[in-house]
């Protein structure tokens, strides 16, 4: 199959490109970025260097393509990561109309059956439905959990404070996932000719007090625990850390649907099989790197 990847080299679109190329597919990867295209060559796969916002780039690249993996970069310099997510849909929504491709795959997040109240989630719920009203294609949504790497962004507290701390905390839940089994899913997605129309993918899950367990066992700070501030305390902390005020407001306001237990609602009604990366397993890269 000639399978086109969107996100460049990335925590997902790297280890899918690899196994894409493993079983044998024509592979073209997207990026913006000139030099990646002596790594993905590396890969096995064919480059494609442009930009998501320019349709007639997209539509050159589709053509001809069997399938595609479709996802939103993140682009933390937009001032409006909603209106981003949005108009990136609409762009890989036109040339996948230009060019009569068939199967799409996109990475959305679990959450995205809420139209409101999930901070940048919301962008991933409009892409949804703009690619859901595609004629005549084969879409399945990715909705993953929260991103084992997201977890990273803690380090700073832990070695300065001796704490983990969140708008959400303590005993709320978080479905958690490897960027790896994301690309395994979405690997087994785009090679057949459809597909279910949502599809959660969740390596564990765990409370927040279970993952600060875990974590300091593993970097020797036993005790370790994750705090839950006011809504008001982390948007301060955000801003005091340097992110602009629109990107610290839709931060909180997902955080918020995190702790109210809001974004895992559809989640917890369709709990998929745990995949393989467990919370162990990647703590032990956690602690290497801490």
């Amino acid at each position: 199959m000639k399978i086109i990847v969107t996100g460049s080299l990335g925590h997902i679109g790297k280890p899918l490109t690899q196994e894409l190329v493993a079983k044998g597919h024509e592979v073209t990867v997207i990026s913006s970025n000139p030099e990646k295209k002596a790594e993905i060559e590396a890969l096995g796969a064919k480059p494609a260097i442009g930009k998501l916002d320019d349709v007639a780039f997209l539509t050159s690249t589709f053509t001809g393509a069997d399938a595609l993996f479709a996802m939103e970069p993140p682009n933390y310099a937009s001032t409006d990561l909603v209106a981003y997510y949005e108009q990136t849909g609409n762009n890989y929504a036109e040339a996948v109309k230009k060019t009569g491709l068939k199967r799409v795959v996109h990475l959305s997040s679990y959450g995205a059956h809420l139209s409101e109240g999930t901070g940048m989630i919301v962008g991933s719920h409009r892409v949804e439905n703009i690619l859901n009203a595609l004629d005549g294609v084969s879409v399945t949504h990715l909705r993953p959990g929260y991103f084992y790497y997201n977890l990273d962004s803690l380090k700073p507290m832990i070695k300065n404070a001796g704490i983990m701390g969140a708008n959400y905390g303590g005993e709320d839940r978080l479905p958690l996932v490897a960027p790896s089994d994301i690309g395994a899913a979405a690997a087994e997605e785009l090679t057949k000719t459809s597909g279910p129309k949502v599809r959660y993918i969740v390596s564990d899950e765990r409370t927040c007090n279970e993952v600060a367990a875990v974590i300091g066992r593993a970097i020797g700070k036993p005790g370790l625990q994750w705090l839950t501030f006011s809504d008001e305390q982390y948007a301060d902390g955000l801003s005091k850390a340097g992110l602009p005020p629109h990107f610290a407001a839709m931060l909180t306001e997902l955080g918020a649907s995190v702790h109210s237990g809001k974004l895992r609602e559809d989640y917890d009604k369709h709990k998929p099989p745990f995949s393989k990366v467990k919370l162990e397993d990647y703590v032990k890269e956690y602690a290497k790197d801490f």
